[in-house]
């Protein structure tokens, strides 16, 4: 296998007159867990299809284990698996029937094993009788892993995969993950979530289209510059505009029921957030709460797309 399992370099689709995918440039090693981020729209689905080989870019090249993975489509089947964002199984066929003919259709005879041991690791066994369209949809989700893993691909690329799954379902599916690459699968995988970003080895922030960012969760984290600080306060739109341009404020932005505000330095955050907090009140706003936090990948990520807007 390549150092570099996936090799995208000035990769650009387009859609009629609609970009998805602008000289998007990224590499992915071997026994690596990368992590395509971003929200709808970002072209993460776009990526993921070109690099299955199920779109052509427009411009720029991929390659896929080597090959590329329009011409050398064929060769590379055996080699990758595919989980899509929609549920692709067969209904009407059970757990094990829809894992037997996946591992047929890629011409594995002796899969009975394999089948047995993914089914065991998925919790499927119990219901390995069941029809798919009779399945919850994380075990669905499971299953359709199970069946993209039972021809033993050296690269396994997903998409979205717990999307409209419940939270037990989708650490489930993680922890699941995590084992398959600890037997040195190499994994892509997008998903708009944050928190599950920092499961990566690397991850690449998309928006738009466009690359905002690649590296490792950590170093990311430790790239936002100055400090960031959360208030809890009772009207936290009012305490972002009141906020706004304030010297110091380098952005705030509303997370959930709670203000994150960044603010220039790394030292010295007690003496400015005592001066936050003493500004929110002379606005009239009550603060219930002010302390500051480590810098997440979501206030990475939102300060990138700041920075990229036009």
């Amino acid at each position: 296998m390549p150092d570099e399992v996936v090799v995208l370099d000035g990769v650009t689709r387009r859609y009629g007159g609609s970009i998805a995918v602008q000289d998007l440039s990224l590499s992915v090693g071997a026994g690596e867990m990368f992590g395509l981020i971003g929200p709808d729209g970002a072209g993460k689905t776009t990526t993921i299809r070109t690099i299955c080989g199920l779109l052509a870019p427009d411009a720029g090249a991929v390659r896929v284990l080597g090959l590329d993975p329009v011409r050398d489509h064929r060769r590379l089947t055996d080699s990758v698996g595919y989980l899509s964002q929609r549920f692709s199984l067969y209904g009407d066929l059970t757990v094990d029937e829809n894992v037997a003919f996946f591992a047929q259709i890629h011409n594995q005879r002796d899969y009975r094993t394999r089948r047995d041991r993914l089914l065991e690791m998925t919790q499927l066994a119990p219901f390995r009788g069941r029809l798919a369209d009779q399945l919850s949809g994380g075990m669905k989700q499971k299953l359709a892993l199970a069946c993209t893993l039972v021809h033993e691909p050296a690269l396994i690329v997903l998409d979205e995969p717990t999307t409209g799954v419940d939270p037990v379902s989708r650490r489930e599916l993680w922890k699941l993950l995590s084992e398959f690459l600890s037997e040195g699968i190499t994994i892509v995988v997008s998903t708009p979530y944050l928190d599950e970003a920092e499961r990566c080895s690397r991850v690449a922030l998309m928006s738009g289209g466009r690359l905002l960012a690649l590296d490792r969760p950590a170093a990311l984290d430790a790239s936002l510059p100055g400090t960031v600080l959360e208030i809890t306060v009772a009207e936290p739109r009012r305490a972002i505009a009141a906020l706004a341009g304030r010297p110091g404020v380098l952005d705030a932005q509303l997370f959930g029921g709670r203000v994150h505000v960044r603010v220039a330095g790394r030292s010295g955050e007690v003496d400015v957030a005592a001066s936050i907090g003493a500004h929110l009140q002379a606005a009239g706003l009550a603060v219930r709460a002010i302390r500051a936090i480590p810098a997440t990948l979501e206030d990475v990520f939102i300060s990138r797309l700041t920075e990229a807007a036009p």
